[in-house]
């Protein structure tokens, strides 16, 4: 069963993180932008999936997290990505300066 895990919100724009339970690694990311009554997504899955399998996730994301929102919309169009996460990258600096706090330029 694949889950869900929102990573941040806008006001016009959500990302999740998908997880499946057998599964300790994200299995992919789903980005939604909401411009008018129209729905644009890009959703990235790893390599595993099949076109069915797509299909079904397609099917789950607009029934679990687009129809909770209640929006009326037009369209709902989806570009899929498939492949290998090469990682996360961020200007932020992770280490820790020489006081020990997380986040501080050193």
């Amino acid at each position: 069963m694949i889950r869900f895990e929102r990573e941040c919100r806008t006001p016009f724009s959500e990302v999740y993180t998908l997880y499946e339970d057998d599964q300790p690694q994200p299995q992919g990311r789903f980005d939604v932008h909401f411009y008018g009554r129209i729905v644009h997504a890009t959703l990235c899955v790893s390599e595993r999936y099949t076109p069915d399998e797509i299909q079904d996730l397609i099917a789950d994301l607009d029934d679990e997290l687009l129809d909770a929102i209640g929006i009326e919309r037009d369209d709902f169009i989806v570009h899929v990505h498939q492949g290998r996460e090469v990682g996360v990258f961020s200007n932020s600096s992770f280490a820790e300066d020489d006081e020990g706090e997380p986040g501080s330029e050193n």
